[in-house]
């Protein structure tokens, strides 16, 4: 008697990959809703009294667009990590992760100079309300998008070489927070 040969292996499901496609599109969706809203509330105000800005606030704009410059230079090193992954260069993923997150940590820091340069009280009315509110969210992108670079760091610098979809999807993340964020930049820091 001659046995069937064995079935092959099932094709991978990629389920972060997936994961972080679905839950960068959640985040979209929740800042393109929340520059939707931006808007709204700068065309009422403008239409009511001439202004959405108050008059005491300036927006720092050299470190919004260095914030900018940041982020396209982030996809850079985020897209050399998926590069050096293919190829398994453990060394040249390190580097890249670790150049990820220093421009994650520089971005999350410039941000912060610009709420301290800007010092807004959120009971002024609605522009600083919204404006803490647009760019916390993107903020916030930024601070999972650093752990989402550690956790990747951490596994594939730990020895799952092979753990190729992890790194693909940690660069699909940025891909989208530089998105989102060049909304907001061009919306929030740039328009006014």
């Amino acid at each position: 008697m001659h046995a069937l040969p064995a079935a092959p292996a099932p094709p991978a499901r990629r389920q972060v990959f997936v994961g972080t496609a679905l839950g960068g599109a959640a985040a979209l969706m929740l800042t393109g809703g929340m520059l939707g809203i931006w808007i709204l509330m700068r065309e009422r105000s403008i239409a009511a009294t001439d202004t959405w800005v108050p008059d005491d606030v300036t927006v720092p704009e050299v470190p919004t667009n260095v914030m900018l410059i940041g982020v396209l230079s982030l996809l850079v090193f985020a897209q050399w990590t998926v590069y050096a992954a293919k190829r398994k260069e453990r060394l040249n993923v390190g580097l890249a992760l670790g150049v990820v997150a220093l421009f994650a940590v520089a971005i999350i820091n410039a941000q912060a100079f610009v709420y301290s340069q800007m010092a807004m009280d959120v009971t002024e009315g609605g522009y600083p309300g919204m404006f803490y509110a647009v760019t916390g969210v993107s903020t916030a992108l930024f601070i999972i998008g650093l752990v989402f670079t550690a956790i990747t760091a951490f596994r594939f610098l730990g020895g799952r070489l092979d753990d190729q979809e992890l790194v693909a999807a940690h660069a699909l993340y940025w891909y989208v927070v530089a998105i989102a964020f060049s909304a907001v930049w061009l919306l929030v820091y740039v328009t006014k």
